[in-house]
């Protein structure tokens, strides 16, 4: 402990390298080894939203009664590399989302050197509840936010005049953009959770700006997906029930606080 405190500048930047490049290599390998699985990837994990038998189509049909029908639509590459471009993108996220429980440990490693006792012991277990809640969050952008966006739209038609001839990129696009930060903010009550632990979070805070969160909610539907309200809506409301979720665990957090202190008194 003593000899990362003392540690120069220099030598916090050589760890810091280390780690970058550790982090780099384990994205690599995971992208390599889903870049030979492109095709069944491609064909059962994305395209497969557009058939009626996906997953979550047939349990909202079997147990909700909502079915929906088969979307005919041609998908298209508009340029030379678009389908490659696309497959390496694919390979390369996929790589972040298989790695991330490395890569966040990677990070905490080089943080929690220079932090407190305090802040260590309420930090115990942070790498593996992170890791859940990303996948978690990972899993219901892909079986909730993703397909329903892509039915809705891909069904959609202004006229029969029209058809409908999606560019590979714009389907892609959607699909990784709203499964990937589902899983990013499905983080939100672990942030709750440090902060209000550490002192800088407090419930009454939480519940003031709650009208404030839930414009900084639209904002970020507006980011994660195509600028329309039907796809706002459909990430929005998860994102501010999780909002709601790290009030609760906030609340709860606290209370403990207050009871730990009241024994030691």
């Amino acid at each position: 402990m003593a000899e990362d405190k003392n540690m120069s500048f220099l030598s916090h930047l050589e760890e810091l390298r280390w780690r970058l490049v550790k982090i780099v290599i384990s994205i690599i390998v995971f992208a390599v080894i889903l870049w030979f699985f492109q095709k069944w990837i491609m064909d059962h994990l994305f395209l497969e939203m557009i058939d009626p038998n996906f997953f979550s189509f047939r349990i909202l049909c079997e147990f909700l009664g909502v079915c929906v029908g088969e979307i005919n639509v041609d998908f298209q590459s508009t340029t030379i590399t678009g389908q490659f471009s696309y497959a390496l993108m694919m390979s390369i996220l996929g790589g972040v989302v298989v790695a991330f429980p490395y890569i966040f440990y990677q990070i905490w490693s080089f943080i929690k050197p220079g932090l407190k006792t305090k802040e260590k012991s309420v930090s115990k277990g942070i790498v593996l509840y992170v890791s859940l809640l990303f996948f978690l969050g990972i899993a219901f952008g892909y079986f909730v936010v993703a397909p329903l966006s892509i039915q809705f739209f891909g069904s959609y038609t202004i006229s029969s005049q029209i058809n409908n001839d999606f560019k590979i990129s714009s389907y892609m696009s959607l699909i990784l953009s709203t499964v990937f930060y589902s899983g990013i903010l499905f983080l939100l009550p672990v942030v709750s959770y440090l902060f209000t632990k550490l002192g800088v979070l407090t419930p009454v805070f939480l519940r003031k700006y709650r009208k404030h969160a839930i414009i900084g909610v639209l904002v970020l539907s507006a980011i994660i997906t195509p600028p329309d309200l039907i796809s706002q809506v459909i990430v929005g409301v998860p994102i501010a029930l999780l909002y709601e979720a790290g009030i609760l665990v906030s609340v709860r957090v606290e209370k403990k606080m207050k009871n730990q202190q009241q024994t030691d008194s």
